[in-house]
């Protein structure tokens, strides 16, 4: 029998060829089961981190500076209930706000440290987030009272904030997320996730 015969008969190696044709395929499938954890652990980082967002945005000041100046007197009699319908939406990115639907007259100011300050305290959460991930909304919600410039005792101004208590809605989007099964050179969005709370106190720069 020739060399040649005898080489294509031997078997010796065979298991060894088997497993390096089966090896990439387990790699494979145990990166994926990897990713899959990552992928719902980043989720859920997200998610949290978008509920803290809406926390610190209802009890900190609004970054709608427009909704600070808004005066719904001139609609509303003053000392009376602001109805929810006084208030469409106002979107809020980090660039400038816009308000759709029924708005009182407001600027389009966006209040930038405040704005700063609920995307760094959501990166706490979960690093990567971005002001472009970022949009705060405001709109009506049937509380809030229409008055006047706000007064201290005696006469004396105070820092000026919302009449109204609007509903406050803290959106997120535009996160990615790199699975390792793909080398790490694709990458897939994660879900858009939204929080709405009631504004409480609405000012100062502190969330628990």
């Amino acid at each position: 029998m020739s060399a040649l015969a005898r080489l294509l008969r031997c078997s010796r190696a065979a298991s060894a060829a088997e497993f390096a044709l089966v090896v990439p395929l387990l790699l494979l499938f145990i990166f994926g089961i990897i990713d899959v954890g990552r992928f719902m652990w980043e989720v859920n980082q997200a998610e949290k981190a978008t509920q803290v967002g809406a926390r610190m945005a209802v009890v900190t000041t609004p970054v709608s500076q427009g909704l600070i100046e808004a005066d719904f007197a001139p609609t509303i009699t003053a000392g009376e209930l602001i109805p929810a319908s006084a208030l469409g939406q106002v979107k809020c990115t980090s660039a400038s706000c816009a308000c759709t639907g029924t708005c009182p007259s407001m600027s389009t100011t966006v209040n930038k440290d405040p704005f700063d300050a609920i995307v760094a305290r959501m990166a706490q959460i979960k690093p990567g987030i971005t002001a472009a991930n970022v949009e705060i909304s405001y709109r009506g919600s049937g509380f809030g009272y229409a008055g006047t410039a706000a007064t201290g005792p005696g006469g004396g101004s105070v820092a000026e904030t919302m009449e109204i208590s609007p509903l406050v809605t803290v959106a997120l989007s535009g996160v990615q997320f790199k699975p390792i099964s793909s080398l790490l050179f694709a990458t897939i969005n994660l879900p858009s996730f939204t929080t709405t709370m009631t504004a409480e106190d609405s000012a100062g720069t502190y969330s628990n």
